[in-house]
């Protein structure tokens, strides 16, 4: 482990750097979980770590909808396990889907905007199971591919995965892997690799989100249809309690 006094120094991306002396020094090869959102997100990641660890990647993401998106993503994330040639084996390790979940953990932040609280919260939601089958099934680390994203905050990130990792007592990976470029290997390899990238985080409200920048950027009357059509998802939802 990194001492103190040189974490007050360095950013995330140095102190992971810092991390991965300290475990390429043991006398073995610690096993990681890797939270992962997607595969053009894991692709660059899975780069950076698989020399160093043993990567089971964990698809945990309640979040995505719809369903076949779900799915869409899940898929794609295998592929590219499947294909990539890493130094040490790469496993996943898949969850049932649990929409309502999220749902129910983001409650009343329905029309925040994104990347603030209801992000934070989904954010929170997935590090935590991560958390909690890595300690179950005695992993070394934890982490998540999250950070490779501009739309990301990796200190809040980093933030909930360190109280996470006393919560569990379990080692959490402290990253920033958008740093030196991170985001633009990751579409690099996409291309390589021929993987789908989608346009929008995961949930029907970065999708309305997305579908709204879209309708005015083509010149359309604010307060689209997809606004409109949650907006009334919600009344309908308040009006059966």
């Amino acid at each position: 482990m990194i001492a103190e006094y040189k974490l007050k120094q360095m950013n995330d991306n140095q102190k992971m750097e810092e991390e991965l002396k300290c475990v390429d020094e043991l006398s073995y090869t610690p096993r990681l979980l890797l939270h992962s959102c997607c595969a053009p997100c894991s692709s660059h990641v899975i780069s950076v770590l698989s020399p160093h660890f043993n990567i089971t990647v964990l698809y945990y993401n309640p979040n995505i909808e719809p369903y076949e998106e779900y799915l869409k993503r899940k898929n794609e994330e295998i592929r590219f396990i499947n294909e990539y040639p890493a130094l040490n084996p790469i496993d996943i390790m898949d969850c049932d889907y649990d929409n309502a979940k999220f749902h129910e953990a983001v409650r009343g932040l329905e029309m925040a905007k994104e990347g603030g609280e209801r992000c934070f919260i989904c954010y929170d939601l997935r590090l935590d199971k991560t958390a909690a089958l890595a300690k179950a099934n005695e992993y070394d680390y934890f982490t998540t591919t999250l950070s490779v994203s501009p739309y990301k905050n990796a200190g809040k990130l980093n933030e909930i995965g360190l109280k996470l990792s006393e919560e569990y007592d379990i080692n959490y990976l402290i990253a920033d892997f958008k740093k030196k470029n991170g985001y633009k290997h990751s579409i690099e390899m996409s291309a390589e690799y021929n993987l789908y990238r989608q346009d929008y985080c995961g949930c029907v409200y970065s999708k309305r989100d997305r579908d709204c920048q879209k309708a005015e950027k083509n010149g359309e009357l604010t307060g689209c249809a997809a606004c409109k059509e949650l907006q009334r998802k919600l009344l309908n939802e308040n009006a059966d309690e």
